[in-house]
């Protein structure tokens, strides 16, 4: 049913909370799991002062992050690549699902940004309403 799963990940607590469950679907299904960090170049102010250092400190995170959980995956015998782009989050998302045929999207329903908290989050919702594949909400345990 599932042979490409997309793991969209920041490092929150929430998108934590969705790795087991993407674990649980690649054994299952004996699928890949495809781990993506977004460098956020779109988010406000950041447009303004992403440059060398800046960006370079969100990608050099994003890549740790990713290389942690593809090796978690790896102790498991889970097939995992693991990916740090840059861009717009939700597009990033939606533009890798659609190029690399992914099946499903596995993503927390909250990032690390506050305001967005109140409701789900605005990356979340927007990958919710445009992606062309099942997308599963994972919610932060509390």
């Amino acid at each position: 049913m599932y042979d490409e799963i997309l793991l969209p990940v920041d490092g929150s607590p929430a998108s934590e909370q969705a790795i087991p469950h993407v674990f649980g679907f690649a054994e299952m299904y004996d699928a890949t799991v495809h781990v993506l960090f977004v460098a956020d170049t779109e988010h406000d102010g950041v447009g303004g002062i992403v440059g060398g250092e800046v960006l370079a400190g969100l990608e050099n995170e994003g890549q740790k992050l990713v290389d942690g959980i593809v090796n978690r995956a790896h102790e498991r015998d889970i097939d995992a690549v693991g990916v740090v782009e840059r861009g717009s989050p939700h597009e990033t998302i939606l533009e890798y699902a659609t190029d690399h045929d992914i099946d499903v999207i596995v993503m927390a329903t909250h990032g690390r940004t506050g305001i967005e908290r109140v409701l789900l989050g605005s990356v979340t919702e927007r990958v919710v309403r445009q992606a062309s594949v099942p997308v599963l909400t994972v919610r932060e345990a509390t």
